[in-house]
């Protein structure tokens, strides 16, 4: 108990509980769609053109988040263009952008000699937000959330038969791009959180866990949520009383409940 006093006595570890909380839960609520849809990699593929923006941005001494957001909200709104090209579909256009960003953020930082440490964009660091960063994390997810709830029913047609919801009036296209900039603001929240190699496991593994224990669209949306952000915090206090990276602990903490469900589900 004292150590967990002595954790939140510091202004960073504040910061981090908030705007990680904050993360995990969005990320929670765009990762049931993006799984049910077999698009899960797509966030994969976002984090890594993520990485590159903020590579770059890094190189010129730009603020990582404001160039990073526009950069991955076009490479995601590409990939659907892409996934209506008969030549290069779905996983293919995926990884094809997944590796030349990272390819090309790396190869930019060789080439600039800065002391930029690609080690935090490939697997997070979280501790080291600003004041600003937070509050900026925190209206950001803020309107992914608020969004989210909004655009939810549209969201579930989508998700389940866009061509039902097509015929029904829907906008499919529409939505299908405003989904698509939800999923790209936390993919870049996410960088900060849990880096370009582990941001995937953000949005996959509540709602793989979730599904274990739920039937229903909305409950497997509520549990994933409760799920998401109970791990964080839980990762985030192990990894402080270890000194472990907290990323990867968010990670492992993720993989355990999921492996408890799946025990007990049997």
């Amino acid at each position: 108990m004292n150590s967990l006093i002595e954790m939140f006595s510091y202004d960073f570890m504040v910061r981090a509980l908030i705007a990680g909380a904050l993360i995990a839960l969005s990320a929670a609520l765009v990762g049931v769609p993006l799984v049910l849809r077999r698009d899960s990699m797509l966030g994969d593929g976002l984090s890594h053109v993520a990485f590159g923006a903020f590579a770059i941005a890094s190189v010129l001494g730009l603020a990582p988040l404001p160039v990073a957001i526009p950069t991955v909200i076009i490479a995601s709104l590409l990939v659907l263009r892409l996934n209506n090209n008969a030549k290069i579909h779905g996983d293919a256009a995926i990884a094809l952008m997944s590796a030349s960003a990272l390819a090309f953020g790396t190869f930019v930082t060789s080439l600039s000699g800065s002391n930029v440490d690609i080690n935090s964009y490939l697997f997070g660091s979280i501790l080291s937000l600003g004041t600003g960063e937070v509050w900026l994390a925190v209206i950001l997810s803020a309107i992914v959330i608020g969004l989210y709830v909004v655009l939810h029913n549209k969201i579930f047609a989508i998700t389940f038969d866009e061509k039902f919801a097509s015929a029904i009036g829907i906008n499919t296209k529409l939505y299908n791009i405003l989904f698509a900039i939800l999923c790209s603001v936390v993919v870049v929240l996410g960088m900060r959180l849990m880096g370009a190699l582990l941001i995937s496991s953000l949005i996959i593994f509540p709602t793989l866990s979730a599904e274990t224990i739920c039937k229903k669209f909305k409950n497997v949306v509520a549990a994933s949520a409760i799920i998401s952000v109970a791990a964080f915090v839980v990762g985030l206090i192990v990894s402080y009383l270890l000194a472990t990276p907290t990323g990867a602990t968010i990670v492992l903490v993720n993989l355990a409940i999921l492996l408890v469900l799946k025990i007990f589900r049997n």
